[in-house]
């Protein structure tokens, strides 16, 4: 039973206040998960999965925090774990479909800069799709990932070297 749950904006055990309550944190998780993912279905299983534990973690959440870092946690973790999944399962890492209508006009470079993020380590790629897909504060992904706010800067500092030095080799190569 979540303490004062009434004060976060849902009641303790009413699922329905609940899903009202979390409602508006499902499509930031939803792109946190393409951005960590790079396929819709696993995303949205992704984001399911994360809606149920943090029903099930309700209780874990301060009324008087943000939500949002708490959830996107939550996704952020189920996210490793579908990929971890994926793995061992023997699937690899796929792209994200494009759509015709939504290729950009020059997609060889947004394609080398996809690959240069799927090369990247999960915790470096979710810093920077936290930072810059998300929009996020620093202060927002220092809460995230559970690290403060000048580490988070840290980290997003250093996944983008490693993705321009990857992508620049990249370049080179062809």
């Amino acid at each position: 039973m979540v303490a004062d749950a009434g004060s976060a904006g849902f009641a303790s055990d009413d699922v329905d206040s609940f899903g009202a309550w979390l409602e508006p944190l499902l499509p930031t998780g939803y792109r946190l998960a393409l951005g960590m993912l790079r396929n819709r279905d696993d995303a949205e299983d992704a984001v399911q999965e994360a809606a149920a534990k943090a029903w099930r973690r309700r209780s874990s959440f301060r009324p008087e925090a943000d939500p949002r870092p708490w959830f996107l946690a939550i996704v952020a973790n189920e996210c490793k774990m579908a990929r971890r999944k994926s793995w061992l399962a023997g699937r690899w890492f796929r792209a994200a479909t494009v759509h015709e209508a939504e290729a950009p006009a020059d997609f060889d470079e947004v394609d080398q800069l996809r690959q240069g993020l799927s090369r990247l380590g999960s915790g470096a790629r979710l810093a920077l799709v936290l930072r810059f897909y998300l929009d996020l504060s620093y202060d927002d992904v220092g809460r995230t990932l559970g690290v403060t706010a000048a580490a988070a800067r840290v980290r997003v500092h250093r996944a983008l070297a490693t993705l321009r030095a990857d992508v620049a080799e990249e370049l080179r190569d062809e």
